[in-house]
């Protein structure tokens, strides 16, 4: 299987949580985020601990779920779950030191926002700069129910978010492509330009630009991805 093809039939359920908890973790967060591979804003990401006494019917890839069933289930994350937290990391940091880096530091800042505290971390994909044992799962919004549903509240806050700023913005169309390179996004950057909340070290946004206000990465730190991947 391709590294990067998303398994066909992957079973979203809690093994990861249940091993951690075996060996002795009473706090097993799942991390993911949302937004990585949008053209403006901030990524935003999510820590949510589960309450094994407390299941949530449905958790899987907040990718594979309509908008209206999100919301339900990111209503009754925050009800059930043991802890919760959202986070983000703005534009100027994802154009300062990349998106791969924004992704951790968003990570980073909902995990230690938990109350409790985590003492164990799932999550998709990614390691954190914590000092907590932490296990990265490939696909892991597919696989294990914690990490399913931090990607579910990430997710909503983001496209909270969006929409929030279609208010500012109407004539991109962010509530409808939530900063997505759509077709209909690339015809209004080149129509309008770009605002200062789009992302300048995305290719699409500099090619839509007069001029040039980005001259490339930090180079304290080490360069990641500079264009947008086409899927949320």
């Amino acid at each position: 299987m391709p590294p990067h093809k998303k398994p066909a039939a992957a079973v979203c359920g809690g093994k990861h949580e249940r091993a951690a908890r075996a060996a002795g973790f009473q706090y097993v967060a799942g991390v993911d985020e949302a937004g990585a591979g949008s053209l403006f804003g901030a990524v935003f990401a999510a820590a949510v601990v589960l309450c094994p006494e407390r299941p949530i019917r449905g958790l899987r890839d907040s990718k594979l779920l309509a908008a209206e069933r999100r919301d339900v289930l990111a209503q009754r994350i925050r009800e059930r779950a043991l802890a919760w937290a959202v986070a983000a990391s703005d534009v100027y940091e994802i154009d300062r030191v990349n998106i791969y880096q924004a992704r951790r530091i968003a990570m980073s800042r909902a995990i230690r926002k938990l109350s409790p505290a985590a003492d164990y971390l799932l999550i998709d994909a990614l390691e954190v700069d914590l000092p907590l044992p932490q296990e990265a799962i490939i696909h892991g919004d597919m696989r294990c129910q914690c990490i399913a549903a931090a990607s579910i509240l990430a997710k909503t806050a983001r496209d909270e978010a969006m929409g929030k700023w279609d208010a500012v913005f109407p004539q991109y169309g962010l509530i409808r492509h939530k900063g997505y390179a759509t077709e209909e996004h690339i015809a209004a950057l080149k129509a309008h330009g770009p605002t200062l909340l789009h992302r300048f070290s995305f290719e699409p946004v500099r090619m839509c630009c007069q001029y040039d206000l980005w001259s490339g990465y930090d180079a304290a730190v080490s360069t990641g991805e500079t264009t947008a991947p086409a899927t949320a």
